[in-house]
């Protein structure tokens, strides 16, 4: 499996730790008969668990972004280095945006956000490279 491949696959897996997480913290802040209702009465989550919440959503911003440049680069049979140091710094730079973001470090968490979009903007280039 290439490293991009893996790396998508990871983010996957992150993914899942992100919603989970943001699921038992919704439950524990507006309880059980607010997590099976229709939720007409939208509850914004605050603190900690609204932070969970915007970190996991920033995560969903970013992913399709990511899976379809990795997909792109592997069907076309474009993968080389710049690709796969792209995708590790764009999954490790998630993967510290995550608690960054759950500690509430805006300068920190902003830096570790540019980190982790010059991931993909260093798949992007060398597609774009290719393509023209």
């Amino acid at each position: 499996m290439s490293i991009e491949l893996k790396m998508l696959l990871f983010t996957v897996v992150l993914f899942f730790v992100q919603l989970i997480a943001q699921v038992v913290f919704e439950l524990i802040q507006n309880g059980i008969g607010y997590a099976v209702s229709a939720r007409d009465d939208w509850k914004t989550p605050s603190g900690f668990t609204g932070r969970i919440e915007r970190a996991y959503f920033n995560l969903l911003e970013t992913m399709p972004a990511f899976a379809a440049l990795v997909l792109i680069v592997l069907y076309t049979g474009n993968a080389n280095a710049t690709t796969a140091l792209g995708a590790q710094i764009y999954f490790w730079g998630r993967v510290l945006y995550f608690p960054a973001y759950l500690a509430g470090i805006p300068f920190i968490r902003t830096i570790i956000w540019v980190i982790s979009t010059a991931g993909l903007v260093m798949i992007l280039w060398e597609l774009l490279k290719l393509a023209f």
